[in-house]
């Protein structure tokens, strides 16, 4: 028996993208569970665009970013936050915490910092800065330099551990003698993104912070930091990378682009968003299930501690069985575009009566416009190809054809009696199936290969059968 949810409308989780590119598919992963995790409980899922790389963000990357949370549903409860809209605040907190005594100003130069770096590696110790500028009871800091500008480090505390259940890896423990003295403003003041993320958190009133593992490391400085404002800390998970199928990090030759390239390529977000929601995480032997179900079901404690493998066939058999299951008027609005496209010309087909007879074989939105073309262009016999024609409209196969055409013509025009006439027909020659439909199908579409043919003839229309039968 499922366990009753308790609603918690304090849950807020994010989604804290860098728009430096596309929403990628471990982008997209992070923010459905943490969109799942907000409605789990009933509270707030937000979105915060952390823009503060100057020189990479673009606003093309931003639209880019709504666009695949656009398709996939998972756009936020409230007004999307910019980082860099939020310095002012950065530099206030930091003013703040330079005056508590929990951050100074340091003046050592990015040489001397590698240096310290080289002489801790040289006598086996963790490379780190040193703590020259660092303020402690009696001790002399060295004279200021006139000609430079200080960065602003955090004052890390040197001894115990930070400690943190995480919600996918369990507990974690990392000594503070490990972490040295963060920057958290360089030179002329900007905040740091670490910083940044922190302040962010804390205003937003962030209780739940669900992203990827290659953020682990940074989690300790973050809570230190967080502590030493006096704010309460999130609880954090962090969640393994995705491989492709060969086990290497998922690159774009595994498929590793932009959600959006999987809307061009016909696939349906619901169906993205089911496969999506097993990379990583499982609710029994559950394979396919809907949006609702998702989010009653899930629960952090059932993430995988282990990467997940991308499987494009896996994907695609999700994608058949979401439009298996959609409807013929669902499928028509979603591929009538993708007709036009292709110079086809949807109003020529009852074309949800189209979709219900091809969506059985369907992987995609984009086979299904490709195989919907038979229906939707002008079509008359000078198009079949002659090699087509000469093997499968020979004299014996015209003559079948004829036959056919003169008894559907007078009979209903619906796929049982089209059916009845090719059996009468094949009696009547004392032929085999292959022999009627192969050329029934050559003449009416320039294709040997259709699906039913009874069905392909019924959907078609007698006028426009007829008037092709007649051209042979």
């Amino acid at each position: 028996m499922t366990q009753a949810i308790q609603p918690n409308p304090a849950v807020r989780t994010r989604f804290a993208p860098s728009p430096t590119g596309f929403l990628h598919l471990g982008g997209a992963r992070t923010a459905l569970f943490s969109w799942a995790f907000a409605r789990h409980f009933g509270g707030s899922f937000v979105l915060r665009i952390e823009d503060t790389d100057v020189e990479r963000s673009t606003p093309e990357a931003v639209d880019a970013i709504f666009a695949g949370m656009r398709w996939l549903d998972l756009m936020p409860d409230e007004t999307p936050v910019f980082q860099m809209a939020r310095h002012a605040r950065h530099r206030e907190v930091i003013a703040q915490m330079l005056e508590a005594g929990t951050a100074y100003y340091c003046y050592s130069t990015p040489a001397e910092v590698e240096a310290m770096r080289e002489l801790a590696r040289a006598e086996g110790r963790k490379p780190r800065y040193d703590g020259t500028w660092r303020p402690e009871p009696g001790k002399t800091l060295p004279p200021v330099p006139a000609d430079r500008e200080p960065v602003v480090r955090f004052r890390n505390p040197l001894d115990g551990d930070t400690t943190w259940n995480d919600l996918v890896k369990g507990p974690i423990s990392i000594g503070n003698a490990e972490l040295d003295d963060l920057v958290i403003a360089r030179t002329g003041g900007v905040p740091t993104y670490n910083f940044c993320v922190v302040v962010d958190d804390w205003d937003m009133r962030i209780t739940h912070v669900i992203r990827g593992d290659d953020h682990v490391n940074n989690t300790p400085r973050q809570i230190n930091i967080l502590r030493a404002l006096g704010a309460t800390v999130p609880e954090y998970g962090h969640l393994p990378m995705i491989l492709g199928p060969d086990g290497d990090k998922l690159s774009k030759r595994h498929g590793a682009v932009s959600v959006m390239q999987y809307d061009e390529q016909g696939y349906l977000p619901e169906a993205m968003i089911n496969y999506l929601a097993r990379l990583g995480w499982s609710h029994g032997d559950d394979e396919l299930f809907s949006r609702a179900q998702f989010v009653e079901w899930f629960d952090p404690s059932h993430l995988s501690r282990s990467a997940a493998q991308w499987d494009p066939k896996k994907l695609n058999w999700v994608n058949a069985q979401y439009i298996k299951q959609s409807s013929g008027e669902d499928l028509a609005a979603r591929v009538s575009s993708r007709i036009v496209a292709r110079g086809g010309n949807p109003e020529l087909a009852n074309l949800p009566a189209v979709m219900d007879l091809l969506k059985e074989r369907a992987e995609t939105l984009e086979q299904l416009a490709d195989d919907a073309m038979l229906f939707c262009v002008a079509f008359d016999a000078s198009q079949i190809p002659a090699d087509l024609a000469a093997q499968h409209l020979t004299d014996g196969a015209r003559a079948m054809l004829r036959d056919f055409a003169a008894q559907a013509a007078e009979g209903e025009w619906t796929k049982p009696a089209l059916a009845a006439v090719m059996k009468s027909v094949l009696a009547a020659h004392g032929a085999k199936m292959p022999q009627l439909g192969i050329p029934l199908r050559v003449a009416v579409t320039g294709r040997p290969q259709t699906p039913a043919v009874d069905a392909v003839l019924a959907l078609l229309g007698k006028e426009v059968v007829l008037a092709r039968l007649h051209a042979i």
